[in-house]
């Protein structure tokens, strides 16, 4: 009787985490109804689609995860209504002018390109992608590189292979690759040249790295969007991990279709790992003692809590924070 009412506590409370992270929030310059896809051939639904239901769908590293302002994939435009449908086939072109967009690469890393750029995606598998930085700038997000798959850039005609999960700066107009975190291999000159964090290798010939200013980079335009934009695919983590645990269905680690939120979410194969920026990222497979976690939110943070009475602080699923004893629901204002 005691192990079912404390099941059943724990289901309540994780129900009303759930609604209170889906309804206190809103996606980053989302607007108009925000609801699933529109229906293509590649995907398939496990389960019906809507603001309350979590989903999963087949999807192929090139699928375009968000849009912000104008962007083309092939010459056509591409707005927030593609988000979910539309893939960046072999040899397809992503490009903006006064917007950003982003696209998913294999499990757990992003691309994103800035304003006034183009990208290629020479080839894109589950085994590994290779893409093309042909004008202006781009960031790659590597949360999670699963072992086994490869991430191949191309930068000014010069080769890189990212061999960490780290956070990359890609520059067309200044011929620049930094690494603000991660390591990265440039092929240049018939030499291999090791990147690490706080380097930067200027193609202009000379092959030598050296250090960058990091405060400056943090506030370029696109960092300062990658930084939300990563923010944002937490919280689709946490939406998402939330309807898992509370009784959605649980695949494994990849991709799951976040209606809420109107892009994919990332979900690891377990634990909570953290992206380069802070952010963390909770798999539905991770179980503490008492039973599995629920996230709850909490005013200036979120925190993690367990039905035997512990919460231990996270801080809004960003690196560090500490432990809190006290238990139950912790609301407050947002």
């Amino acid at each position: 009787m005691r192990a079912q009412w404390k099941f059943g506590l724990r289901t309540v409370a994780m129900l009303a985490g759930t609604a209170l992270i889906g309804f206190g929030q809103a996606p980053t310059g989302a607007t108009g109804q925000v609801g699933a896809p529109r229906s293509a051939a590649y995907t398939r639904t496990d389960l019906p689609s809507g603001a309350n239901s979590q989903t999963r769908k087949t999807v192929n590293p090139g699928a375009v995860n968000y849009v912000e302002g104008n962007a083309t994939l092939n010459g056509e435009p591409l707005t927030r209504n593609a988000v979910g449908s539309a893939i960046v086939g072999p040899n397809g072109v992503i490009a903006t002018t006064d917007g950003y967009a982003e696209v998913l690469l294999t499990p757990g890393a992003f691309l994103r390109i800035g304003h006034n750029s183009e990208a290629q995606l020479v080839s894109a598998g589950l085994a590994g992608v290779n893409v093309e930085l042909t004008q202006g700038s781009a960031m790659v997000e590597a949360a999670d590189i699963v072992k086994g798959t490869t991430l191949d850039f191309t930068v000014n005609g010069v080769p890189v292979q990212i061999e960490k999960k780290g956070l990359y700066s890609f520059d067309a107009t200044d011929r620049a690759i930094r690494v603000l975190d991660g390591k990265a291999d440039v092929q240049q000159a018939e030499r291999t040249i090791t990147l690490k964090k706080g380097d930067e290798l200027a193609l202009n010939g000379e092959a030598k790295k050296h250090d960058f200013d990091r405060k400056a980079e943090e506030k370029q335009p696109l960092y300062v969007w990658s930084r939300v934009r990563s923010q944002d695919e937490a919280q689709a983590n946490l939406h998402t991990a939330n309807l898992i645990v509370a009784g959605g269905s649980w695949y494994g680690p990849g991709w799951y279709w976040d209606p809420l939120w109107a892009s994919y979410a990332f979900m690891p194969g377990a634990g909570i790992m953290y992206s380069p920026f802070g952010w963390g990222y909770y798999s539905p497979a991770f179980y503490g003692y008492w039973g599995g976690p629920a996230i709850y939110p909490r005013y200036g943070g979120y925190y993690r809590g367990f039905a035997g009475g512990h919460v231990a602080g996270i801080g809004a699923m960003h690196a560090g924070g500490g432990f809190r004893a006290g238990g139950g629901f912790h609301g407050g204002r947002r």
